[in-house]
């Protein structure tokens, strides 16, 4: 085991090594060193590589590297990160939303119409409450593991998590009054606090209210100026429809949309939108075609100008954002890839590579991808380029441009396809496989659909059970006959593994197996395109890859002063 006072100690530290190799490794790592044999020496080692393995599948996820790292800690933090835990949790949050669905007043019924809807199933008091409890327990341990892996002093500077225990302690306290009226209370706070879990556990939705946040004050402004402009145009309004007569275009307008303040308001903040246009102006226009210049200036300034603005500074804040994320999310890559290296640089001098050249050894670095929980065709293609640097050691350089392979999807393989030695059977694999016989299959589903659309609209004015469905029958039949042999010439051409690789030929399978007459076609991933400039390389573009020249890459001494500031991970120069 590991000496529990590591964590306190730099764990990485010493001078940065002279000559020409100083910008890549320290010299020494109080962490990972200190005991040069013995078992100590093997638990501080086991540790060294934990550490990076974590360090490395944070860079993978976008995640923060602030957090323990001592070995317990590190435990601790893969399990939670695991995909069973992840699900479990996932689980709970789906459950604690659904319970608005069957909690009373319920609306889980078979049909919304109030005629025919028959009374809702009351679940007893306490069974609603104790599935509750149970996510509400789950949240507790997610908060509790959370708040303990990042450290008393990071919990203080999250505001997510301090809000996160807040609320749980709300509805705690807000279910125990729950139990104690019997479920009779009028109202349930707990209630209105539920999305959160939701928002809680996605970063999608943390940057978007994060955006929405920094929004607000240019978008402020643009608010005021679309409401004094609402009200500038409904004084104006309620001067301008005055007339007396009931049967004047101009009294039907008054009494209609202008009959009072917030008559008009409502009115002209309904045709900002367009919804109640030309009805608005239908009573003054039809007195005298000049007041239709009201309602066009009005609609001219307030959506066609004003509206635009709006919508162009939100595009506008949340274009700006995404950049901002995309640099930050590349800053926390490179972070953790940076802080893998700095621990495997610690094994190297320890090992006396030091001598032999500055940087991490190979085999160090494979050892750690074996333990990284990675997508096999990500590790593959990244021990294939270890594998092709040649040499015992790696730059700084080298390491960071190995994981690089992040930023590229690999595309599945497909599993290669049967051969015949017949002459007659390779064109025939050729000409079933040909994307043309899918487009001749999308044909003839085509050909089925407008036919049953054809007989329904015939049949319309008649009752079912006095329909003669017997030529329907008969294309109905032909055409299930052709998607069956048009399954089992794809199987032919393509074999089973290829038939299966593709999820439209298993939906269409499938579909053909229980004889349905409906069928949809559509597989997009059958024709990716490789990256421009490189047509061998199986890969796809992706976010990364596409704001690559946009974005900077993070220098050395941001990524050190990075580290500088990790509360458990101390560099000492």
């Amino acid at each position: 085991m590991a000496d529990p006072g590591a964590e306190s100690e730099p764990l990485l530290s010493g001078a940065r090594g002279g000559g020409g190799g100083g910008r890549d490794c320290p010299a020494g790592s109080p962490g990972c060193r200190g005991v040069p044999v013995g078992p100590g020496a093997e638990a501080r080692r086991a540790l060294c590589f934990d550490q990076a393995v974590v360090f490395i599948e944070d860079a993978i996820q976008y995640r923060s590297i602030h957090h323990r790292v001592d070995s317990s800690s590190l435990r601790l933090y893969r399990w939670y990160y695991s995909d069973a835990c992840q699900w479990i949790l996932s689980l709970t949050i789906f459950l604690i939303l659904f319970l608005a669905f069957i909690e009373t007043p319920s609306s889980l019924t078979r049909t919304a119409d109030v005629r025919y809807r028959s009374a809702p199933w009351q679940p007893p008091c306490g069974l609603t409450e104790s599935i509750e409890l149970l996510c509400l327990l789950v949240f507790v341990a997610d908060v509790s593991v959370k708040s303990y892996l990042v450290g008393w002093a990071e919990f203080w500077k999250n505001l997510w998590l301090q809000a996160y225990l807040l609320v749980l302690v709300v509805s705690l306290l807000d279910w125990t009054v729950s139990l104690s009226l019997v479920c009779q209370e009028p109202l349930r706070v707990r209630r209105l606090l539920r999305p959160f879990f939701l928002m809680q556990n996605s970063s999608m939705m943390k940057k978007t209210l994060k955006c929405l946040r920094r929004s607000l004050p240019e978008m402020a402004s643009v608010l005021l100026l679309l409401a004094l402009h609402l009200c500038l145009f409904t004084m104006f309004g309620m001067l301008l429809f005055t007339g007396e007569k009931k049967d004047d275009g101009q009294a039907q307008e008054r009494l209609t949309y202008f009959r009072n303040l917030p008559e008009a308001l409502t009115s002209l903040l309904v045709l900002l939108t367009t919804a109640n246009n030309p009805d608005v102006m239908i009573p003054a226009y039809s007195k005298h075609r000049a007041y239709a210049i009201f309602f066009v200036v009005f609609t001219l300034i307030g959506s066609l100008f004003l509206m635009n603005l709006l919508t162009a500074i939100i595009y506008n804040q949340f274009r700006g954002y995404l950049m901002k994320s995309l640099q930050t999310s590349l800053l926390r890559r490179r972070l953790g890839t940076w802080a893998a290296y700095q621990v495997l640089c610690s094994l190297s001098a320890e090992g006396g590579a030091a001598a032999q050249g500055v940087g991490v050894k190979a085999q160090d670095v494979l050892q750690v991808l074996h333990k990284v929980q990675l997508a096999g065709s990500h590790k593959q293609a990244i021990v294939e380029k270890l594998r092709s640097y040649g040499g015992d050691m790696m730059s700084a350089d080298e390491f960071q441009k190995l994981f690089h392979e992040f930023d590229k999807r690999v595309i599945k393989q497909h599993p290669p396809r049967p051969e015949y030695r017949s002459p007659f059977l390779r064109s025939a694999q050729f000409l079933f496989s040909h994307r043309y016989f899918d487009y001749l299959g999308n044909l003839v589903a085509l050909g089925n659909l407008v036919s049953i659309c054809v007989f329904l609209v015939r049949d319309a004015d008649v009752l079912p059970g006095d329909r003669d469905d017997f030529v329907l029958g008969i294309l109905n039949c032909i055409f299930i006959l052709y998607y069956l042999l048009e399954m089992l010439l794809k199987l032919f051409a393509l074999g089973l593994r290829g038939y299966l690789v593709f999820l439209s030929n298993v939906f269409d399978g499938l579909l053909t197996i229980v004889l349905l007459n409906f069928l949809h076609k559509w597989d997009r991933r059958s024709h990716l395109q490789s990256l421009a400039g490189d047509p061998e390389a199986p890969y796809q573009m992706t976010v990364e890859l596409l704001f690559r020249d946009v974005l900077e890459e993070p220098t050395e001494e941001e990524l050190l002063a990075e580290l500088s500031h990790h509360p458990h991970l101390r560099l000492r120069r």
